[in-house]
């Protein structure tokens, strides 16, 4: 936590804080100024010195007792005093302070996409679904043939996943392994070289037209355009179990291309990294951002380089 506030602290532009050392119970290697002593020693430090002009507080929540013998230790010193609250670490958005009522409160927490923004992303999708769907069904009924052709089985692979507010949903792909492919394995990712895969199917995955038919669940709302890629349950009680703030994905619809995908990371990229990639997208989401990400996506599938 301690080199979470200082590495905030140095990011920020508006207020230029400077930092001269700081107190803990031990030395952090990791922290590139002067290691002061112990909280404890807060006194004497004060006592003999008078080159600093501010103190900032940051204990966590099982050591609020300590904060009161340091604001005792400032009492008479022209110094300035703030104080970082220990929820910082189970922070995923942006927070900001206001007033009710004279109640001073700390929003923690937002509505994702609430009012014109959640309607500009909706009627975007809406919008560029239909069109695509449109335009690209004498695709769709070419590559339902040739699936129907090559292999047995269904031409759609129908599975459930979890979208927003953790709520299931039946997604579409054109089938791309054989019909059996989990009977053996169980819920797996698809790996490099997998032989489940049909050899049409090593096409679609590779250029990414297996995922065509996800138009209709954009269509149908269950999903947007841009958004957190959708997980199967069984991998969603797993990651939450061992991921921070994993769930804040189901902030957002899931997508048909996300932010972590065009940036390189798919099934078998650290589950961590990718759910970073998938906040920051929440956090900082934009029309402008969800154009960037579909023409990123377009360059990625020319390429073909990250999908298997």
């Amino acid at each position: 936590n301690l080199l979470q506030v200082y590495r905030r602290l140095q990011s920020d532009q508006n207020y230029n804080f400077e930092v001269a050392g700081y107190l803990a119970e031990q030395k952090h290697t990791a922290l590139p100024v002067d290691y002061l002593g112990k909280p404890e020693e807060l006194n004497a430090l004060l006592t003999h010195s008078v080159d600093y002009s501010g103190l900032l507080i940051s204990f966590n929540h099982t050591e609020h007792d300590r904060i009161w013998p340091v604001i005792q230790a400032v009492e008479g010193k022209n110094l300035e005093l703030f104080y970082v609250p220990d929820i910082l670490d189970l922070l995923t958005s942006r927070f900001q302070s206001l007033e009710v009522g004279g109640v001073p409160l700390l929003q923690l927490k937002r509505v994702a996409l609430s009012g014109w923004q959640g309607l500009i992303k909706r009627g975007f999708d809406l919008v560029s679904a239909s069109l695509g769907l449109l335009l690209l069904s004498p695709l769709f009924l070419l590559l339902a043939l040739l699936i129907k052709m090559t292999s047995r089985g269904p031409v759609f692979y129908v599975q459930p996943r979890v979208s927003l507010d953790g709520q299931e949903f039946k997604m579409l792909k054109f089938r791309s392994m054989r019909a059996d492919a989990e009977s053996a394995t169980g819920p797996v990712w698809a790996s490099k070289g997998d032989p489940r895969v049909t050899g049409l199917g090593r096409f679609l995955r590779r250029s990414s037209l297996d995922e065509l038919p996800q138009l209709i669940n954009v269509i149908k709302g269950e999903m947007s355009l841009v958004g957190p890629r959708p997980e199967r349950q069984h991998f969603v009680d797993q990651f939450r179990a061992s991921i921070p703030h994993y769930l804040e994905r189901h902030r957002f619809r899931c997508g048909m291309t996300g932010w972590a995908q065009v940036n390189g990371l798919r099934g078998q990229s650290p589950i961590e990294v990718r759910t970073r990639y998938d906040l920051y997208y929440i956090e900082n989401w934009s029309l402008w951002f969800d154009l960037k990400i579909i023409i990123l996506t377009f360059m990625e599938i020319f390429r073909g380089e990250n999908a298997y």
